[in-house]
């Protein structure tokens, strides 16, 4: 049966869509206290690093082949310097992998060879290394600096569309609808509580709405399972928890 107190996005008012989407943010952080980004990383350039690998991948194939990666190459000028095919063989596991051992030495040859060596803060500089938009750049930005971002991934995507928070398909355009919508503090912590729910309940193909805990604010219940008992054997347990990396300096 659909949550009454579901709201019609037509008929809802600027005002009552933050108080709705401020509404649906603090029940995911309830149900989420430890989300946060599931790459490993101890420096922004292994985050860097990490981030570009994981495209079109999940995190725990590139979690796998990183400690590898950052043993042989632990600095933008030792991967700068890398010999191509041994970087691509240890890259094979992530797919793509002769595309994303080109953009990592890419941006390692550029961080030496432009910026000393440093990954760099701004946005506007992260986005002209090879292999980098904006989505890279807001992830190293807020989990590697504590810079707000809101990174705009496949799942961050369909559930803005999913929840009403947005009608456009354009990461930027998504982005820029979701920064209206909340205060910069919540920016890092809302992108990483949207994707642990894409990735355990609200799933692309079969969302479990039954066991979803903020389908009475959802405008897309219905989507999915409904069935209490149903929808909680659909929603999917995360990795082990690992502690908040301690960043090992600024490179």
């Amino acid at each position: 049966m659909r949550p009454s107190s579901t709201v019609s996005v037509e008929r809802e008012t600027p005002l009552a869509l933050v108080r709705r989407a401020r509404r649906m943010h603090r029940a995911l952080a309830e149900r989420y206290p430890d989300a946060r980004c599931e790459l490993d990383f101890t420096s922004p350039f292994q985050l860097l690093v990490a981030t570009v690998l994981s495209a079109q991948t999940t995190d725990v194939r590139v979690n796998s082949v990183t400690p590898e990666l950052f043993a042989t190459w632990p600095t933008p000028e030792a991967l700068a310097g890398a010999d191509r095919t041994a970087l691509e063989e240890v890259l094979r596991p992530v797919g793509f992998y002769r595309a994303k051992a080109a953009s990592v030495q890419g941006l390692a040859t550029r961080l030496v060879e432009v910026y000393g060596g440093q990954v760099p803060r701004r946005l506007e500089d992260l986005v002209t290394l090879p292999g980098v938009g904006r989505k890279t750049a807001n992830v190293v930005r807020g989990d590697a600096f504590g810079l707000p971002g809101i990174t705009v991934d496949t799942h961050v995507g369909r559930l803005s569309r999913r929840f009403g928070w947005t009608t456009h398909e354009d990461p930027v355009d998504v982005e820029t609808d979701l920064a209206a919508l909340f205060p910069k503090a919540d920016w890092t912590p809302l992108s990483h509580r949207m994707i642990f729910h894409g990735r355990r309940t609200c799933h692309a193909r079969r969302p479990a709405c039954g066991a979803c805990p903020i389908a009475r604010d959802c405008p897309s219940y219905g989507a999915g399972e409904t069935d209490p008992m149903k929808a909680a054997a659909l929603v999917k347990p995360g990795p082990p928890v690992a502690a908040p990396p301690v960043l090992a300096g600024p490179g």
